[in-house]
């Protein structure tokens, strides 16, 4: 047996040619794809035994109504890419429901507003009825007023003093965009533009189609971190007043009634304004909850 160690032998591993390796360092690199949170999805069903709670479960899974109704917010509201959405840190979202007046609403928990609950009355759910008109009365309904309140779990309020018809308005811009719009809403030319609710939400819908597409992100984004001025708010975003704006979105029902025969009925009475809940109970229930709740 030789005593001299075997030859060195060229590796079965092929060095990267200089023009790959080259071709390789200027290739640019795929977008990722846009990361929604995920936070922590609770339920709550405080009389099992109620009316309204067979109204929901018949109709509705909790768990996906909620994840998609954090789906459909982050996607209308933010711009996610790259991870730079200036997105709220909400960690939890918990659905109760619960009899009590009103339709439903959402609030901070008082050792962290980071964790919400949006609050859903089993007597209103009790009297949504299905029609031969709209036979998914009943879910779609359900699915609205949740998306609703999810838009309050995620949206910005400029540190707490944004007008509370803009707040309203966005999170039923939201559901109007998801196709969640009840059959008694109308366009209304009258009033003012901060009425809220889904009066609001056709006016922020006129904006997204007057000035493009991501306008109302923009909204959103501008109530993000300094409190609201009303002249300089509007007049950044779209360079006019929101009284001109208001103005120019009230002739198209003009132009609409002139060219086309549309009735528009004109805004008269607070209890037209929404189903979410009447002005006497929106008042008193925002005068007990936390500055964090909104209806």
């Amino acid at each position: 047996m030789s005593s001299n160690p075997p030859e060195a032998t060229a590796s079965a591993i092929p060095l990267r040619p200089a023009k790959v390796a080259a071709e390789s360092a200027t290739t640019s690199r795929p977008h990722p794809k846009p990361v929604i949170p995920t936070p922590k999805l609770r339920f709550e069903c405080k009389d099992l035994t109620h009316p309204g709670a067979l109204v929901f479960f018949q109709t509705t899974n909790p768990a996906t109504v909620l994840s998609d109704a954090v789906t459909v917010v982050l996607q209308t509201l933010y711009i996610l890419f790259e991870g730079k959405a200036t997105i709220p840190p909400t960690r939890s979202i918990t659905l109760i429901l619960r009899s009590m007046p009103g339709v439903a609403y959402t609030t901070g928990i008082d050792l962290d507003d980071d964790h919400k609950e949006i609050h859903f009355s089993l007597d209103y759910i009790a009297g949504i009825k299905n029609t031969s008109a709209c036979p998914q009365r009943q879910r779609q309904e359900i699915e609205g007023v949740i998306v609703h309140e999810m838009v309050h779990c995620w949206q910005w309020n400029a540190l707490g003093t944004a007008p509370s018809g803009l707040i309203e308005g966005i999170a039923d811009f939201v559901r109007l965009r998801d196709a969640l719009g009840p059959p008694h809403w109308k366009k209304e030319s009258g009033g003012d533009w901060d009425a809220g609710y889904q009066h609001t939400a056709y006016f922020l819908e006129w904006l997204d189609a007057r000035f493009g597409e991501g306008n109302v992100i923009r909204v959103n984004e501008a109530l993000r971190d300094k409190r609201y001025n009303e002249k300089n708010f509007w007049r950044q975003l779209f360079g006019k007043s929101v009284q001109d704006l208001w103005g120019e979105y009230s002739r198209t029902f003009e132009a609409d009634e002139s060219e086309e025969g549309v009735l528009v009925e004109k805004y008269t009475n607070d209890e037209d304004r929404s189903n979410v809940e009447s002005k006497p109970e929106t008042e008193k229930r925002r005068a007990e909850r936390a500055p964090s709740g909104f209806v």
